[in-house]
């Protein structure tokens, strides 16, 4: 698996390929298509993640020492939204996950350009998988 720090770069370089804040939607909407399938037992209000405006469902459990989540929700763009933040923090350490900045958001001006309930949604994610990682140290 290569690094965080590849995974982020990785991700930045995908979001520059686009000119348009309208082709970056498009690509958030094809990663959510790539999610893999959320279970329907765990489409429970536990599982929501409070802060967003759309419904949006993060499990997570503990394989060898790594935080593997999965993630579902029922908006296309918010579905875009998590599905990138799974790929880039699914199978890493608790720690890598607690210490990282999330920096790579803004590099790709994603919470910038989001609406303001969407941005919201966006820092509630980010601070549900911190602490479901710093839960884990």
């Amino acid at each position: 698996m290569e690094s965080l720090q590849d995974k982020k770069q990785q991700i930045v370089e995908e979001f520059a390929m686009y000119d348009e804040w309208l082709d970056k939607y498009e690509y958030l909407i094809e990663l959510g298509k790539q999610l893999a399938p959320y279970p329907e037992d765990a489409r429970d209000e536990s599982h929501l993640i409070k802060g967003c405006q759309s419904r949006v469902w993060l499990d997570w459990k503990v394989e060898d020492g790594k935080l593997v989540f999965s993630a579902d929700s029922d908006a296309i763009i918010t579905k875009g939204i998590i599905s990138l933040l799974v790929s880039v923090y699914s199978g890493r350490t608790p720690r890598e996950i607690a210490e990282d900045d999330f920096g790579f958001l803004s590099e790709i001006g994603l919470k910038e350009n989001l609406s303001p309930t969407r941005a919201n949604g966006l820092v509630s994610m980010v601070e549900t998988i911190k602490n479901a990682a710093a839960a884990q140290i």
